[in-house]
């Protein structure tokens, strides 16, 4: 507060700690009011109390006021709690704990595997697919087109191997719709119940070693809706060291609703070390993905604020308008992807591109990841939709074609594999087309990198899945 003029008076020691909290809005002022060498005080300031104290200035202030806010609280406010409350309140404080938030949310990832992996992904797909498509719309239409079209190519399109009616709207509604379905109840419980937020709170401390702090989980955990809406809410974060961070993060290993369910459905049938394996390579590359780009880019994180809602019993209203909406959303932006994926197999399949592009791919997908011939198909239309791509693994797995290492491997690569193509022109709109582009540049081999020492390392210690 020395180094301030004296005519400011009372307002030295407030323009003192916002100084040291490094407050980016008093850059211009503080080089004109502080005398020669002044700015670079502060600044060895900051770092002197970094050291001392392990923390930075910003947030031990930050601290310091909540605790006296907190004991001034104590002195002259108190609630008498509600018994009904009482158990919510214990739920919401034990969910935002370092360790006993942990078991909260195993029990959260369990309920979401039964309700999504096992009923959604088993239960109503077998229904769907089986029932409704197999023996229902799937007959007729292969008997209405052999009655109608007398083309054999045109009968292709619609219900051939890569035909619209038999693969297109199979793998979109019998397939895909019914996981997604379930995920959109369950993420709609979570938003809400007040749970999300918590969650940031309790991981904050890990993602404080990537660079990032607990408020970098909300967009983390909207892409578990949507990778394309959650770049998009990297907005709220305040540094651009912060937005690329969680940009490349959620292009590389935050798989969509639709993705996730589908992966889900495929782990089910699988032992639950696959599942163990599956979600440590995915959770292990972001943190490591993650920790290393803390490091090597410019630039610094911020203070973690966040404001919690109460735990509260979801409303059935909100949560069936937020299902309804979501899935208008993926009917209108899921279904024309899977249509155009589709039609693009069956052009490379007619022209005869897709044996030679299976033949190139060949070295790579059967080589080193040790999958079948026809997985770089799914590889090929995962750039349109990553869930797509997840979906042709789901029907290899279901056809026989896969075991549970190869399950593991293709499951592993298509989680990290290249975003799908709306995503990729939003992270071009927001980060700028070189940001962009060296993303997926890194992203492509690295996912191919970990599905090959994957593969490699569960032939070796041969494990059977």
């Amino acid at each position: 507060a020395g180094l301030l003029p004296a005519e400011l008076g009372a307002a030295r020691r407030g323009l003192a700690l916002m100084l040291l909290s490094g407050d980016r809005t008093l850059g211009e002022w503080a080089r004109d009011a502080l005398p020669e060498g002044g700015v670079g005080l502060v600044e060895r300031r900051q770092a002197e109390l970094k050291r001392a104290l392990g923390i930075g200035a910003a947030t031990a202030i930050a601290r310091a006021r909540h605790r006296a806010v907190a004991e001034l609280l104590r002195q002259v406010f108190h609630v008498q709690k509600a018994r009904g409350g009482t158990l919510r309140d214990r739920l919401g404080e034990l969910s935002m704990h370092p360790i006993w938030g942990v078991p909260v949310l195993a029990a959260v990832l369990f309920l979401a595997y039964e309700f999504v992996g096992v009923f959604g992904a088993g239960t109503l797909v077998r229904l769907v697919e089986d029932g409704l498509f197999g023996k229902v719309i799937n007959p007729a239409a292969t008997a209405l087109a052999n009655k109608l079209v007398p083309w054999a190519w045109l009968r292709d399109l619609f219900v051939g191997p890569y035909g619209v009616v038999t693969m297109a709207l199979t793998y979109a509604i019998a397939i895909v719709l019914p996981v997604v379905g379930t995920f959109f109840i369950l993420f709609g419980v979570l938003e809400d119940s007040g749970y999300l937020p918590r969650l940031a709170v309790m991981v904050n401390r890990i993602f404080r070693g990537m660079g990032l702090n607990g408020k970098a989980v909300l967009p983390m955990i909207l892409g578990l809706g949507c990778d394309t809406m959650a770049t998009l809410t990297t907005r709220i974060l305040p540094t651009r060291k912060e937005r690329v961070l969680v940009t490349l993060l959620l292009a590389l290993g935050v798989p969509c609703s639709a993705q996730l369910g589908v992966v889900l459905a495929m782990l089910g049938s699988m032992a639950p070390a696959g599942t163990l394996i599956w979600g440590g390579v995915v959770a292990g590359t972001l943190f490591g993905v993650g920790w290393a780009a803390a490091r090597l880019m410019p630039g610094k994180g911020s203070d973690f604020l966040l404001e919690v809602p109460p735990v509260r019993v979801p409303s059935l209203s909100n949560i069936l308008v937020k299902t309804v909406a979501r899935t208008e959303w993926y009917l209108r932006e899921a279904l024309p992807l899977f249509v155009l994926g589709t039609l693009l197999l069956f052009v490379l399949d007619v022209s005869g591109m897709l044996p030679r592009l299976e033949a190139l791919a060949a070295p790579l997908v059967v080589g080193l990841l040790g999958l079948p011939a026809r997985a770089p198909d799914a590889f090929l239309v995962g750039f349109l939709r990553r869930d797509y791509g997840a979906a042709g693994f789901f029907v290899l797995r279901r056809g026989g074609q896969l075991d549970g290492v190869q399950s593991v491997v293709a499951l592993s690569v298509i989680t990290l594999f290249v975003p799908c193509i709306a995503n990729l022109f939003v992270m071009i709109k927001e980060r700028g087309f070189k940001t962009a582009m060296a993303m997926v540049a890194f992203i492509v081999p690295f996912a191919f990198a970990v599905g090959a020492l994957l593969n490699w390392v569960l032939r070796a210690l041969r494990v059977h899945l």
